[in-house]
């Protein structure tokens, strides 16, 4: 359909956790397939490359930069690659996470400081760079991957995970209420119990899961949570990405939307 035609995205955490779509490689793919043109940043060249490489092959524009996100220097860095190779940017995608298991009792305070310099300072630090490269050319649209765990508990001790996205959440909200006068949007997608190489690989390690389990009970147990009866993957994620990144949305800026086939309804 081309809703992004022209337009020039980045996406910070473009690659996959694991074999499969993850939501930023999703993303980044789904952007490219609207007519953006398509930055994949990610910690791993290889993954990023690895995204890159599916959208030119697809006949669509895209780079590849490896860098930390956590890092202002290569995040501004990696800005400056967007206006460089294709002379602007429009979109800016932040879907950059990793999972710690602990409650506050047990996390180590090491492990507290990690997840927050990796979920919310990167945030943070692309909507710094991306903003003023926005303004150069009369706004766009920032979308920000939280998690319905901002909302509430969901049953596993991940207390710095749920806290960054809940943090999220409100600094989509003020950055939205500052710059909404000068045309950029700025909007929170907060998935639920999606199907996604990042959800497996946590299973497996924190659950102590085997491969067999994955594939039976742990799908099972977490379709009997969701009230439409399925998981979500990886493109529904994608999709509502796409919607709040293009024109469609245009009238739409602090909303943080749930893609969770309605598990926080009954949450």
């Amino acid at each position: 359909m081309e809703r992004l035609k022209d337009k020039v995205a980045l996406v910070m955490g473009a690659g996959s956790a694991g074999p499969g779509w993850g939501n930023g490689k999703a993303c980044a793919v789904q952007f490219a397939r609207e007519g953006a043109a398509v930055v994949c940043f990610d910690l791993n060249r290889d993954a990023a490359e690895e995204t890159a490489e599916i959208i030119r092959s697809d006949g669509g524009r895209s780079i590849a930069v490896a860098g930390n996100a956590s890092s202002s220097e290569e995040v501004r860095d990696v800005v400056e690659a967007c206006k460089t190779t294709f002379g602007r940017l429009d979109v800016l995608h932040n879907n950059v996470g990793i999972v710690i298991n602990g409650g506050v009792v047990e996390l180590p305070e090491e492990e507290w400081d990690r997840v927050f310099n990796v979920n919310l300072k990167s945030c943070y630090l692309a909507m710094k760079h991306a903003i003023p490269a926005m303004l150069e050319n009369g706004g766009g649209s920032i979308v920000n991957v939280s998690s319905i765990s901002s909302l509430c508990y969901l049953g596993t001790p991940y207390v710095s995970y749920y806290t960054t996205k809940a943090a999220m959440n409100h600094l989509t909200r003020v950055t939205a209420a500052e710059y909404a006068s000068r045309q950029v949007r700025v909007n929170a997608i907060l998935p639920g119990l999606m199907d996604t190489p990042m959800a497996r690989i946590s299973a497996l390690t924190t659950h102590g899961v085997s491969a067999d389990e994955l594939d039976n009970n742990w799908r099972k147990q977490r379709i009997a949570r969701i009230p439409m009866g399925w998981m979500g993957d990886a493109w529904d994620v994608a999709k509502a990405a796409v919607f709040l990144a293009s024109e469609e949305s245009r009238f739409i800026t602090g909303v943080c939307l749930t893609v969770d086939g309605g598990l926080t309804l009954k949450s």
